[in-house]
């Protein structure tokens, strides 16, 4: 994640830079307007180039239950820092329409057209467009 997606406003604070993906789980995510959108789940790893693909994000249900799951890209979130939560660019009227599933029927999160609609939702870009990372699957074929 690139510094811009770090809010960060005491300067006497220093800003943790590499964390352990369990110490994200069940951390807030909030919109723009500080409303409570979710609490991210996972962080999904794309195992041949080495990134963050998504976070997923449960929203909905009462007291767990019933929630939805979202697969949102890692470019769309920022950290706020401060407040230790995601911030994600959204309102619950864009998350009620935005793609989603269930825990028990996960889609394929490799798969091409999931990811451009995925991308086309939050207005994100593939990870592995980067030049620098290569395609999905380059590499080992872990994801063939």
């Amino acid at each position: 994640m690139a510094q811009e997606h770090i809010k960060h406003t005491d300067p006497e604070k220093r800003y943790r830079r590499v964390l352990a993906a369990s110490t994200l789980a069940g951390d807030l995510v909030r919109n723009h307007e500080n409303d409570d959108i979710g609490r991210i789940e996972e962080i999904m790893i794309d195992l041949v180039n080495g990134r963050v693909a998504y976070a997923v994000m449960a929203f909905g249900g009462v007291l767990g239950m019933g929630n939805k799951l979202f697969a949102v890209p890692w470019s769309a979130l920022k950290v706020d820092e401060d407040r230790r939560c995601f911030i994600l660019n959204v309102s619950r009227a864009q998350l009620d329409n935005a793609p989603g599933f269930s825990k028990d029927h996960w889609p394929d999160l490799a798969d091409p057209d999931w990811q451009q609609q995925i991308n086309r939702h939050y207005g994100t870009e593939s990870y592995w467009d980067d030049p620098k990372v290569g395609t999905p699957n380059a590499g080992s074929g872990a994801n063939q």
